[in-house]
């Protein structure tokens, strides 16, 4: 389905004055009328372009899956929960330095620094944390930088922002980590490249981050600074089930909240995203189920293959099988994630017909729709 591209002004009205933003930053970095103040993107002047790359590349516009996935994976949208695969397993750095800084088991950042060291890539964009424990985007040129972005904070930050502001004549070979909302951003602006910035021809590693929801930016800081010291803070972390926590290291204490009540601080646009473990990039990671201090990792394309084989063959990661039991209770956690997204989406449009943003075949739609969703858990 061909779809007209629209501007600034349709954007604000259709996505984020409806509260289905993201916050993926896809629509901010090069425009002069755009900005990220206080956990919102906002409008300083308005833009009477009729078409935008604003618009085109937001994850809550029209968006084909099955032409995201047969240019980039090639193949069509899997009606399975995790996606495409060509393997999975899991996985975890051998740096102690590694995993005592990063989440579960340092793979992404293991990844990040062995294909910065074997010339893979030469800048890694992701999300690090400030000085005042908010998520800021990252451009890491060094090893150092991007141990600095190890760990998660789990709100939700516009991290394209920097990929808009990369150069257009830049030659930095780019690896990138995303949520999968990003990841479905990012997919858009390969499929159609801008012509006045960089048109990430030179992209040469994405990650993907396992995401259930994410956290408000502006109501679960205020949430943190009213119940910890936020100067002690050192890491945040979501373990893994059965623990149902949200984990504050504060030095040698670690202050714990009950999952259900961070949960109140989930972004609402959250609801409506099919997609758990960011199925549009080259190699997904996540926790696992039951085991600590390891990553499940989705392998999905030749570089993620090569990189991953790079890095088994350097000795930088221990690797062991999935656990039937942890690779099944994935596959049912995503795929409820999908079923329940859809149907949310009915809900808010009233008509089975009118998904609002997703375009995926009648027989996918008309099986999530019947599918049988729990309650929204996890992260």
């Amino acid at each position: 389905m061909v779809t007209k591209t629209k501007g600034m002004g349709e954007l604000f009205k259709e996505v984020i004055n409806k509260g289905l933003c993201t916050l993926c930053g896809a629509c901010i970095g090069d425009c002069p009328y755009t900005v990220f103040y206080r956990g919102k993107i906002r409008m300083l002047d308005f833009c009477n372009r009729e078409e935008g790359h604003c618009y085109e590349y937001c994850p809550r516009t029209h968006t084909d899956l099955d032409e995201i996935s047969n240019k980039l994976l090639g193949v069509p949208f899997s009606g399975a929960g995790i996606g495409t695969v060509k393997d999975v397993f899991m996985a975890r750095s051998r740096d102690s330095k590694v995993r005592s800084k990063a989440q579960y088991g340092g793979t992404v950042t293991t990844l990040l620094l062995l294909a910065l060291e074997n010339g893979l890539i030469n800048a890694a964009i992701t999300t690090k944390t400030s000085d005042e424990k908010l998520p800021e985007s990252c451009v890491a040129h060094s090893a150092a930088e991007v141990m600095e972005s190890a760990g998660s904070s789990y709100m939700a930050y516009p991290v394209l922002e920097a990929v808009n502001r990369i150069p257009k004549e830049s030659k930095d070979r780019l690896g990138i980590v995303v949520t999968p909302c990003q990841a479905v951003a990012l997919a858009k602006m390969r499929l159609n490249p801008p012509t006045q910035r960089n048109s990430l021809d030179n992209l040469r590693l994405s990650i993907g981050l396992f995401c259930t929801w994410a956290l408000d930016y502006g109501r679960f800081y205020e949430f943190l600074k009213n119940n910890v010291d936020l100067a002690k803070v050192n890491k945040f972390d979501i373990p893994p089930p059965p623990a149902n926590k949200f984990d504050v290291y504060m030095g040698q204490e670690i202050k714990s909240f009950p999952l259900d009540e961070v949960r109140n601080y989930r972004m609402a646009t959250c609801a409506y995203c099919l997609d758990m473990t960011a199925e549009f990039t080259d190699i997904s990671v996540g926790s696992v189920e039951g085991v600590e201090g390891w990553n499940t990792v989705i392998v999905r394309t030749q570089r993620g293959m090569d990189i991953i084989a790079d890095a088994k063959k350097m000795g930088r990661l221990d690797i062991k099988d999935l656990p039937d039991q942890s690779l099944t209770h994935l596959k049912e956690a995503a795929l409820n994630k999908r079923a329940r997204a859809v149907q949310e989406i009915v809900k808010k449009t009233g008509d089975k017909n009118e998904l609002m943003y997703i375009d995926i075949s009648d027989n996918l739609k008309q099986k999530l729709l019947g599918q049988r969703v729990t309650v929204q858990g996890g992260h």
